[in-house]
C-alpha cells in the first residue's frame, strides 16, 4: 500500500499528516522530529514517502480551520486500522457540531454502550486523525477537559478557538 506524508507548520509547531489511497490515516498535531513521525508510520506502513505537493489541499484545510474559516473538513479518512468499537466511536465523533462539546457519557450512550465511558475515552484517545475527527470536543460529564493525546493545553486551545469563532459569527 502506498503511504505519503508531509510536515507543515501549525499553531502547535510542526504537524504531521499521512494519507493512503483511502484517505487521511494519521495526523500528529505537534511533532518534535520528522524522523519520529516517519518511524511511527513505518510501524504500520513499510515505506512512507514525503510528498508535500500531494497534501497541499489538506494542509490548506488545516490553515482555514486554524484561522476560524473552516468548520468541517472535507477530506476522506482511512480508519481501517481501528477496531470495530473504535471505528464506531470515531464515526460518532464526527457528529459533534463545531464549537460544541459532549461528554464521554454522551458518546458511550450514542453508540449504545452507556456503561463503556472508559472504553470510549480510550478509543477517543486513539483517534488517528484528530481535528478531522474532532475528538477534542469530548469532555468529562462534570465539565472538566479530560485527557487529550496532544496534551490538555492543545485541547483547551482548540475548544477556545471554536467557541471564539462561533461567538464572532453570532
Amino acid at each position: 500500500m502506498r503511504l505519503t506524508y508531509n510536515i507543515f507548520d501549525s499553531p502547535f509547531g510542526k504537524t504531521g499528516i499521512a494519507i493512503t489511497p483511502y484517505g487521511v490515516c494519521r495526523v500528529i498535531l505537534s511533532i518534535t522530529e520528522e524522523s519520529e513521525f516517519v518511524q511511527s508510520l513505518k510501524m504500520i506502513y513499510h515505506s512512507p514517502k514525503k510528498e508535500p505537493r500531494q497534501l497541499k489541499a489538506i494542509e490548506k484545510e488545516f490553515d482555514l480551520y486554524f484561522s476560524g474559516k473552516l468548520k468541517k473538513f472535507s477530506v476522506k479518512v482511512d480508519l481501517r486500522h481501528g477496531t470495530y468499537f473504535q471505528q464506531r466511536v470515531w464515526q460518532k465523533l464526527a457528529y459533534i457540531p463545531y464549537g460544541e462539546t459532549r461528554s464521554y457519557q454522551w458518546l458511550a450512550t450514542e453508540i449504545f454502550q452507556p456503561k463503556a465511558c472508559r472504553a470510549v475515552g480510550n478509543a477517543n484517545g486513539k483517534n488517528p486523525v484528530p481535528l478531522i475527527i474532532p475528538c477534542h470536543r469530548v469532555i468529562q460529564k462534570n465539565g472538566t477537559l479530560g485527557g487529550f493525546t496532544g496534551g490538555t493545553h492543545l485541547k483547551r486551545y482548540l475548544i477556545n478557538l471554536e467557541k471564539e469563532t462561533c461567538a464572532n459569527f453570532s
